[in-house]
């Protein structure tokens, strides 16, 4: 039986496409909270920090390439569009996330109908107070929370405790680095959880094995032509270090590149063969700057759910 996903979830999971990007980041509209008030208002313990400027990736199509049109194809999204008024295709324009050991933290700026949303709700068994919502989510671990921290801006929260995104209400001083260079799409991470990942895909695990002595990884993704750029910046603990992770990074390129060409093969550009392969790695005191292609067949590639 094909399983059925709870429609009150179809906001979360439009955020959860790009988190797979993973990478560094945009300036909020002038009228909005700055990068460092939203930022601050995320767990800091542990989380992996993304953002997403869903206007920017849509304005460059993006969003296309990415196939997300078929969202709408699907009678969960249906329901829930008809029932709430928001289209997150249309609607929403920026998303930041916490994936914080405890539970998902979402800040989302779009157009919100915020009485179609708490009526919603209710029908889902859910309830409203002061305009704090609760709503069960798919499995018991998966209790949805929100608020309206501004008209146009939603503070949810996905999480066993039902409260949850009450945390989101107090700006704190974040024990981590705050990102700078503008990018649509950004991603912060604490080297540390790059040591508790699991399955990774095939060719990565030695990339990612180098990295996960540093103390930060900020990646971040960009337009660079008729392909996006990504970057990342990685800090060390010291210069010395900074020195064997590059030494590491080209030296793991350079072997799948020979790897590739002994089985007389070229790099896949709609794989991580064609990425990693384009590598190009740099030093500046204790850290290290890495390029990556991202081309519109590696990301046709991904949206398809190929490795």
């Amino acid at each position: 039986m094909k399983r059925r996903v709870s429609p009150v979830l179809v906001v979360v999971l439009l955020a959860l496409l790009c988190g797979a990007l993973v990478i560094a980041v945009a300036r909020f509209r002038p009228h909005g909270r700055s990068l460092q008030d939203w930022v601050a208002r995320m767990p800091a313990d542990g989380s992996i920090v993304v953002y997403v400027d869903w206007d920017g990736l849509r304005g460059m199509g993006v969003l296309d390439w990415l196939a997300l049109s078929r969202i709408g194809e699907e009678p969960e999204y249906r329901a829930f569009v008809e029932q709430t008024g928001f289209d997150a295709r249309l609607d929403l324009r920026e998303v930041l996330i916490a994936f914080h050991p405890e539970g998902n933290f979402f800040l989302v700026r779009g157009r919100f109908d915020w009485s179609s949303l708490e009526r919603f709700v209710a029908r889902q068994g859910g309830s409203c107070y002061n305009s704090f919502c609760r709503v069960a989510g798919s499995r018991p671990d998966r209790r949805i929370s929100y608020f309206p921290l501004r008209p146009d801006v939603m503070a949810l929260a996905v999480s066993r405790d039902p409260s949850a995104a009450y945390r989101l209400q107090e700006r704190r001083s974040p024990a981590r680095p705050q990102p700078a260079p503008a990018a649509p799409i950004w991603a912060l991470v604490p080297a540390g959880r790059l040591r508790e990942a699991g399955s990774l895909p095939s060719g990565t695990r030695l990339f990612v094995k180098a990295l996960a002595e540093a103390e930060w990884l900020l990646f971040a993704a960009s337009p660079a032509g008729d392909h996006l750029e990504l970057r990342l910046e990685v800090s060390c603990r010291s210069a010395e270090q900074a020195g064997i992770l590059v030494n590491q990074l080209r030296g793991l390129t350079e072997a799948l590149r020979e790897m590739i060409a002994r089985e007389k093969l070229q790099p896949n550009p709609r794989d991580l063969s064609g990425v990693l392969t384009a590598g190009v790695f740099e030093q500046r005191d204790r850290r290290v700057f890495a390029t990556w292609p991202l081309g519109r067949p590696f990301l046709e590639s991904l949206a398809a759910g190929s490795p």
